[in-house]
């Protein structure tokens, strides 16, 4: 044993393989499942603390986070980082994404970039722990290296990521051996999930019919290995047993020691597996639930649910091909009705994506709409206005400026702007304010954030996203069709369906593309999409008619499902891809599709109005 003193930073990995942090109070939310031991259940109710993640229960036998209400597991783990760094002062750095919301950077890089900004370093080069970026502390700006696209990243406080101290053993099992109590342990939690996590254990441990050895192996039931909380006086140790302090470097400063030598999920006994295996772990473990055993749970569940009086779940037919996601299926309708919702669990429904089959003679035009498809080709250079010139037409400049900070460069409008990027011709003290919305920057800035971007001739306001001129995108060249077919999507059952086909090629990248001259993909085309035939499905095709002449339904970046650079995207504008069902979230019945999607068309300047400016 060795002193040990770390904060403690829960985090769970995402679909690209990078490990994301929980918030601050969540992951005190954790900690004090931890620290409360076996009363405690062992389960982590997530929706108690964030009501964001209500649909989320960690089990820390496994290690697994588990959606409830799709099934899907995740694995999480429990990482020590240095007091000094970023989480031990609660300092949180986050960038702007897109739709004008800030996302935090992942814990090593935010680290990384606290440090040289208390070592009062002008800029931090990202390149060499795997990001193309820099961050401009004076602009306080994200620039890509390779696009040089810029992004606003800012510095906010937050709560201080929970501490511990104490002597900590290389490895530890759950349940966690009692020590030295500053007060005693907090009552297990009586809300309808935890009575139901932990009555489902209990089941699993007295009622099992299987050996003992099967048992312990259970995702709800086991005995993995989980750090103690540790006691006063300890030190964090990486998996050799070595010391790491403040570092000479920002990245060492991140200490990164996982919870034990052994991954999150292994089992007493049982020879630690390597390391990213316990991605699999809780399905491995379900599995070892076989029908008659998930059967009898869900019935002793039952009685308990009747004894607390939370309804209960009709179960039949959990038979399936693998026994994995029977178990899924059942645990989650366990868990669901313990909100309330009623649940029967039977086969899931199948996927579908495309209609039946439809003839060409049944292939009808859509009224009001003429033409059945539309092409984009590449880009047009606009010539004669410099961005100077374009920006006039949208400004008053302002003799007097107010005693605020212009939100491009974070200098106050009183002084020159702080942008230190390619010099516009302007004078760098100059101010102007936007015509329709009012908001206020250096004109030097505004000029600055135009040649950043698509050089269209339009301009959006970067505080309240109000567009001025006619804004167009980067979508590479395609095809768009768009006919009728002789059937109804699910809540429509009294129109036929608009189906509208996207078809785009692979290519070459243009100078508006993020990297110009590099190919790029297109998968997954062509792309088949639903609207009613209504006359508000009607509405919304005259206006994704008009996003694609102005190529704002795609673009080319990363695939936030794959992880693929270079490759066609979808780009804010949301589309039905699934015909008769809706299990993807991207199908019917869906009340509110086409009311979201004429606002998401709205905030691309897109409205009824912009149908009697482009062609029909």
């Amino acid at each position: 044993m060795l002193l040990a003193s770390a904060v403690v930073v829960w985090e769970w990995l995402n679909e690209h393989g990078r490990w994301r942090p929980y918030s601050p109070a969540v992951s005190h939310h954790i900690e004090a499942v931890v620290r409360a031991g076996p009363r405690a259940g062992g389960s982590v109710v997530l929706g108690q603390v964030d009501s964001r993640l209500a649909p989320y229960i960690i089990d820390l036998q496994s290690m697994n986070q588990f959606r409830q209400d799709t099934g899907t597991l995740r694995p999480v783990r429990r990482n020590y980082y240095d007091p000094s760094s970023a989480p031990g002062k609660g300092v949180v750095w986050e960038w702007e994404n897109d739709n004008g919301s800030w996302t935090p950077y992942d814990m090593e890089v935010g680290i990384t970039i606290q440090y040289a900004y208390e070592k009062q370093h002008p800029w931090i080069d990202l390149t060499s722990i795997g990001f193309s970026y820099i961050i401009d502390f004076s602009t306080m700006g994200q620039i890509n290296r390779q696009t040089q696209r810029q992004r606003r990243v800012r510095r906010r406080l937050d709560l201080i990521y929970p501490m511990v101290t104490g002597t900590m053993p290389k490895t530890q099992s759950w349940p966690v051996s009692p020590g030295p109590a500053t007060s005693s342990p907090a009552p297990p939690c009586s809300c309808p999930q935890c009575v139901l996590v932990m009555s489902v254990k209990a089941a699993v441990v007295h009622g099992g019919t299987g050996p003992p050895a099967v048992r312990k192996n259970m995702a709800l039931s086991g005995v993995g290995k989980l750090p103690q909380p540790p006691g006063p006086g300890a030190k964090p140790l990486d998996t050799t047993g070595t010391i790491r302090g403040p570092g000479k470097t920002a990245p060492s400063q991140v200490i990164r020691r996982q919870v034990s030598n052994a991954p999150a999920g292994a089992t007493v006994g049982s020879p630690a597996s390597p390391q990213g295996s316990n991605r699999k772990t809780g399905r491995v473990a379900l599995a070892t639930l076989n029908r008659s055993n998930l059967q009898r749970l869900a019935i002793a569940q039952s009685r308990v649910l009747i004894a607390s009086g939370v309804p209960t779940v009709p179960v039949k037919n959990l038979n399936g091909s693998s026994p994995v996601n029977p178990a899924l299926a059942g645990i989650t309708g366990i868990l669901m009705s313990a909100a309330g919702l009623p649940v029967c669990l039977t086969r899931p429904p199948k996927l579908v994506l495309h209609p039946p089959p439809v003839s060409k003679s049944e292939i009808k035009s859509i009224p009001g709409v003429s033409n059945t498809s539309r092409k984009t080709t590449k880009k047009q250079a606009k010539k004669g206005k410099t961005p100077e010139e374009v920006l006039k037409k949208y400004l008053q400049k302002v003799r007097h400026p107010p005693e605020e900070d212009c939100t491009i460069c974070m200098e106050r409008l009183t002084a020159p702007s702080g942008y230190k990027g390619p010099q516009p011709t302007v004078k760098p003290d100059l101010v102007g304010k936007l015509s329709r919305c009012g908001h206020i920057y250096h004109i030097y800035c505004l000029v600055a954030m135009y040649n950043n971007g698509n050089k269209d001739g339009s301009l959006q306001c970067p505080t309240c996203k109000t567009i001025y001129g006619v804004k167009t995108g980067t979508q590479p060249p395609g095809k768009m069709e768009y006919h009728l077919i002789p059937h109804s999507l699910p809540g429509h059952p009294d129109c036929k369906t608009i189906r509208i086909i996207y078809s785009i090629p692979p290519g070459i990248q243009g100078p508006e593309h993020p990297n110009p001259g590099k190919s790029f993909s297109a998968r997954g085309f062509p792309r088949h999409c639903y609207l009613p035939d209504s006359e508000k499905g009607r509405k919304v095709l005259k206006l994704l008619l008009v996003a694609w002449d102005r190529r704002l339904i795609f673009a080319i970046g990363t695939s936030s499902t794959t992880g693929e650079s270079d490759t066609v995207i979808w780009n804010e504008v949301h589309h039905k891809t699934e015909f008769g069902s809706n299990l993807t979230g991207h199908g019917y019945p869906d009340a509110n599709y086409l009311d979201n999607v004429l606002a998401e068309l709205a905030a691309q300047g897109i409205s009824e109005d912009s149908t009697s400016h482009e062609k029909d």
